[in-house]
């Protein structure tokens, strides 16, 4: 102690300090030079790994007092200190997570996320807590803080977050494509900090610790809503009119200096909604964060695309017309459902058949037998009708129509022998080629389009002009036509009962 009091008097005099003091040992003493010698080689060398080199040599000593003495002799590098760095009006500005466990008197225990954008220069701040970091989670409020602060910096500063940086290549950030696109919207630079490197955004981390102790000190929040509630009003009252130690003024008052320097708001807002695809379930449900929303029970089997706002849930089906609409249901309420009546089968049984009889007759004349033979031959036709429908999530549309032609063959009218020919004869389907199959491509020329040539018309080019002449005095007798009656004689025998156990075997 009486050490590091005479250093730092040293210090605040201007006179460097003394080099310590090492230590005599007789044990050691005699092996300093290979010490010193081998810290030169090996600047980060263990005092492990020194001792097993100074056994080696003779060395008797203990661990303890060679590792004294690598602390006495290793160079550390000197710490450069942080040079603040202070921006023009409106030329930057920083945005950060944090994340905090908050005991709601009404909802319980929960994790929340606080997004905060903060100008450099005025050091105004926007706050927020959401429930995740997600991305369309953070460039909603991004928006909510261009439009809290009246503009956009040119420039903003990030970590390495996914949202923003997809991945690091050669020392460089490759920003996420969307967020680009985003940030072109608004006309400002993303900036990636340096890895490692907490100092360069100082500016949006130190508040943090001012939120902890000054707003979430003391208080009591019974929602998340009245917890942002009450932030809002931190904000105005609070932290906007106190005098910032590193301006001298009020962030209020220094905004007011930077916002003729700030990017104009763009007169259209960018769509922050989330669209995703879910396929209908049996009981005609999409599912999104683990709850299931109702749309009309005639789409059962068909993927659809789900636009997820921050508080509504909207389903198009595939010429994308709406065709329901929800409130999100929270997150943390697993298993929830929102059903709307009208999505709901009539009472009417006949009703109900004649819809589901349209929908198969919509996926061609394969489809409308098989559903004439499930009606005929199943008692709860009405509930194989559905199940089948609902195997159009799980394979392609031709795989499943070419089991249902299969069956129809062998009279097996039910949703398990399709259920079983599919297993064997058909590969599921992934979820982008779900996609396809819900939603095909639009003819890209009308009918009279261009048709492809033969490749016949394309063979001169392979050959020069006397390999054509060989060709064409080449007899062609010799050359035995294809057998297409044999070959589709071929393919008639693979579908062919053997012994009459097909029948039960494929379909049970």
């Amino acid at each position: 102690m009486k050490q590091v009091i005479e250093q730092v008097q040293q210090a605040r005099q201007g006179r460097e300090p003394a080099a310590p003091r090492s230590r005599k040992s007789p044990l050691l003493d005699p092996f300093d030079e290979t010490i010193r010698g081998l810290l030169a080689r090996y600047p980060r060398i263990t005092a492990t790994r020194m001792l097993e080199e100074l056994r080696r040599e003779g060395y008797q000593g203990g661990y303890t007092i060679l590792r004294q003495r690598l602390r006495q002799l290793r160079v550390r590098p000197d710490q450069k200190p942080v040079v603040r760095f202070e921006t023009e009006p409106g030329r930057q500005a920083q945005m950060d997570w944090a994340v905090y466990t908050i005991d709601f008197s009404g909802e319980g225990r929960r994790r929340v996320n606080l997004f905060s954008y903060l100008l450099g220069y005025s050091r105004r701040q926007y706050l927020h807590f959401t429930d995740s970091q997600d991305f369309e989670t953070t460039i909603r409020e991004h928006v909510r803080a261009f439009e809290h602060l009246g503009g956009v910096a040119r420039e903003c500063l990030y970590d390495n977050m996914k949202t923003v940086v997809d991945r690091i290549e050669d020392d460089e950030p490759v920003y996420n494509a969307r967020f680009l696109s985003f940030a072109t919207h608004y006309g400002f630079r993303p900036r990636a900090c340096r890895v490692r490197r907490p100092q360069t955004k100082g500016k949006v981390e130190r508040p943090f610790q001012y939120v902890e102790t000054n707003l979430l000190n003391g208080r009591t929040f019974t929602s998340l809503e009245h917890l942002n509630e009450t932030t809002a009003w931190w904000l105005e009252h609070v932290a906007d009119v106190r005098v910032h130690r590193e301006t001298k003024k009020t962030p209020r008052a220094a905004h007011e200096e930077e916002l003729p320097h700030l990017l104009p708001i763009p007169e259209h807002a960018y769509d922050t909604a989330r669209v995703v695809y879910r396929v209908v379930n049996v009981e005609g449900l999409v599912s999104y964060q683990n709850n299931g929303y109702s749309v009309p029970w005639r789409l059962i089997g068909q993927t659809l695309p789900l636009r997820i706002t921050e508080d509504e849930l909207i389903a198009y089906d595939g010429p994308l017309n709406e065709v329901a609409r929800h409130r999100l249901l929270l997150r943390e309420r697993r298993g929830e459902r929102s059903v709307d009546a009208s999505h709901r089968p009539a009472d009417n049984r006949r009703e109900q058949m004649e819809q589901l009889r349209q929908r198969f007759e919509e996926l061609g004349d394969v489809a409308r037998r098989f559903f004439e033979g499930l009606v005929q031959s199943q008692p709860q036709a009405r509930n194989q009708a559905k199940k089948t429908l609902a195997l159009l999530s799980l394979y392609h549309r031709r795989d499943v129509l070419a089991a249902m032609e299969r069956a129809a063959r062998y009279r097996a009218f039910s949703w398990k022998s399709l259920e079983r020919i599919l297993a064997v004869r058909a590969r599921p389907k992934t979820g982008a080629q779900s996609l396809s199959d819900s939603f095909p491509p639009p003819p890209l020329l009308d009918d009279d389009s261009v048709q492809p040539r033969g490749t016949d018309e394309y063979q001169h080019l392979l050959f020069d002009e006397t390999d054509h002449a060989e060709e064409k005095d080449t007899p062609q007798d010799d050359v035995p036509p294809a057998d297409h009656d044999a070959q589709e004689k071929d393919d008639r025998r693979d579908d062919t009962p053997h012994d009459g156990q097909a029948d039960q075997q494929d379909f049970g």
